[in-house]
C-alpha cells in the first residue's frame, strides 16, 4: 500500500480533507500540519530561511482560498501545494539567483558548513561533499527559472514526473525535456557528475 508523505496508514487523504474544509474551514489546518514543513524546507533551501517563512504562510493562505477549486480525484495535495510554492518562488527569482551566485563564489566548504547545507539535500547525495556549495549552487545559478523548477521539484521536494507537470501545468514531456537539459547543465559544471536521482532518463530535447 502506497502513502503519500505526511499521511499515516488509516488517516484520511489530502483530498478528503480539503473536501471536508469545504463545510468545516478548520480542518484545512489537517493539511498544514501534514506538508507545512516540507514546503517551508522547499523554499528555504531555494530563498533562505527569512523569505521561506513568508512563501510557506503565503502558500497555505493561498490554498485556503483556492480549496474549492480543488481536484478531489487527486488524493495527495503535495504536487498542487508545490505548484503554488514554485509560484510564489517564482517572484523572488531574481533574489533566488543573486543568493545562489553568492553561495557559487564562496569557497569550498566542509561537510556540514551552513552554506553547504543550504544547496545541498538530497540534491547533493551523489556529489563530493568537496566544493559543493560552491560549484552546485554556480550551476543552479545559471539554469533559466523554468529548468530550475522542474529539477529541484523533483530534486528537493521528491515529486515524480507527473507531479511535477501537475504542479507546473506543464505536459509531462515538458517536464522530462526540461529536466534532461537541467541535468546536462548541472553535470557539465561538476566535471560530469550528476546531483539527481533519475527515476527515469529522456533524451527528448
Amino acid at each position: 500500500m502506497t502513502v503519500e508523505p505526511g499521511v499515516r496508514v488509516g488517516q484520511d487523504s489530502d483530498a478528503s480533507v480539503i473536501e471536508r474544509s469545504w463545510d468545516e474551514p478548520e480542518a484545512f489546518a489537517v493539511l498544514f500540519d501534514r506538508h507545512a514543513d516540507s514546503v517551508y524546507g522547499y523554499a528555504a533551501r531555494r530563498l533562505g530561511a527569512e523569505a521561506a517563512e513568508d512563501v510557506m504562510a503565503e502558500t497555505f493562505t493561498t490554498a485556503f482560498q483556492l480549496r474549492f477549486r480543488y481536484d478531489t480525484a487527486l488524493s495527495s495535495a503535495r504536487p498542487w501545494l508545490f505548484g503554488i510554492t514554485t509560484n510564489l518562488i517564482s517572484r523572488h527569482k531574481r533574489a533566488e539567483a543573486r543568493r545562489l551566485r553568492a553561495l557559487g563564489r564562496l569557497p569550498s566548504s566542509a561537510p556540514g558548513d551552513q552554506a553547504e547545507e543550504m544547496v545541498a539535500d538530497r540534491v547533493a547525495a551523489r556529489v563530493s561533499a568537496q566544493a559543493l556549495g560552491r560549484e552546485l549552487a554556480g550551476a543552479l545559478a545559471r539554469l533559466p527559472a523554468r529548468h530550475r523548477d522542474v529539477l529541484l521539484l523533483v530534486a528537493w521536494a521528491d515529486l515524480g514526473y507527473e507531479e511535477v507537470a501537475r504542479a507546473l501545468g506543464v505536459p509531462v514531456g515538458t517536464v522530462r525535456s526540461r529536466l534532461h537539459r537541467a541535468r546536462r547543465k548541472v553535470r557539465e559544471a561538476l566535471g560530469g557528475s550528476d546531483p539527481t536521482t533519475p527515476r527515469e532518463e529522456s533524451d527528448d530535447e
